[in-house]
């Protein structure tokens, strides 16, 4: 995972390493460690997208699949375009409170 300032800072070492795979990128801890104050903070987002963009960089001069989590399926399409071989979306609980809103709608419309 690359989601340190260590890892940032040794990502084309780490990508070199013989039989490495992939990476996968962590944002809500990169974006912290771009010196972001809370995993979301904007005031870090050019620090963010440059870190961001130069994994997906290195990954690709190197043979190694990039991987990134996203929040939801345009982020994840996004990167993809920029780059990233693949792209987890959300996670189970975000999955788990979407669908059980969804039936909880359908459930009102119905009564």
């Amino acid at each position: 995972m690359i989601e340190t300032s260590g890892g940032l800072r040794n990502v084309e070492q780490i990508c070199a390493v013989d039989g490495l795979d992939g990476v996968y990128v962590g944002p809500s801890d990169l974006r912290l460690a771009v010196g972001g104050r809370t995993s979301t903070d904007p005031s870090v987002d050019d620090a963010f997208e440059e870190a961001v963009r130069h994994i997906a960089e290195v990954a690709r001069a190197t043979g190694v699949a990039a991987g990134i989590h996203t929040p939801d399926g345009s982020t994840a399409a996004r990167r993809l375009a920029e780059g990233y071989t693949f792209a987890t979306v959300a996670c189970d609980l975000v999955h788990l409170q979407q669908a059980a809103l969804s039936h909880l709608e359908t459930a009102r419309r119905h009564t």
